[in-house]
C-alpha cells in the first residue's frame, strides 16, 4: 500500500485545521473582548501609587453587609 494518499490526506486535514484557526482567530479580533471588563483601561495599573480602599469599579463591595437598600 503506497503512503502518498495517506499523506496527502494528512496534508489536507492540517491545512484545514490552520483555515479554521485563522478565521476564527480573526472573527475574535475583530469582534474584541468577550465580557465587560476584559481590557485594560489607562486609569487602572498594577501597583497603584494612590490612597484608597482597594476595591475596583468592577467589584460587588460588601454583599454580606445586612444593608437591603445599599
Amino acid at each position: 500500500m503506497s503512503d502518498r494518499p495517506q499523506l496527502s490526506l494528512l496534508c489536507g486535514f492540517l491545512a484545514l485545521l490552520a483555515v479554521i484557526f485563522a478565521v476564527s482567530y480573526a472573527v475574535g479580533s475583530a469582534v474584541g473582548p468577550g465580557a465587560p471588563g476584559t481590557q485594560r483601561t489607562e486609569t487602572e495599573t498594577e501597583t497603584g501609587t494612590g490612597t484608597g480602599t482597594g476595591t475596583h469599579e468592577g467589584d460587588m463591595g460588601d454583599m454580606h453587609s445586612g444593608d437591603p437598600g445599599r
